[in-house]
């Protein structure tokens, strides 16, 4: 399980614009493409773990701050069903 937990955890973190618009259409959630750049300038690099739940609090917070709380919530969804 650890494992599994880790390539999500590096993917999230290394996620590119296109693909984070592939995966954001795939579970519905509309996104601009400054949406995406944005998100991806706050998770990229800094080794987010979102299977702690503080650590995935915070990073919606600070995504609630730049592209708003109710997109940032549908981020916090999509990040929910990759840890199901």
């Amino acid at each position: 399980m650890k494992l599994l937990q880790n390539v999500i955890n590096h993917k999230i973190n290394n996620i590119t614009n296109d693909e984070l618009l592939k995966h954001a259409k795939q579970y519905n959630i509309s996104l601009t493409s400054q949406q995406a750049t944005s998100i991806v300038a706050s998770v990229k690099g800094k080794n987010i773990n979102i299977f702690d739940d503080t650590k995935r609090s915070k990073l919606v917070k600070d995504l609630a701050k730049v592209i708003g709380p109710r997109k940032a919530k549908e981020i916090n969804q999509l990040f929910l069903q990759l840890i199901r």
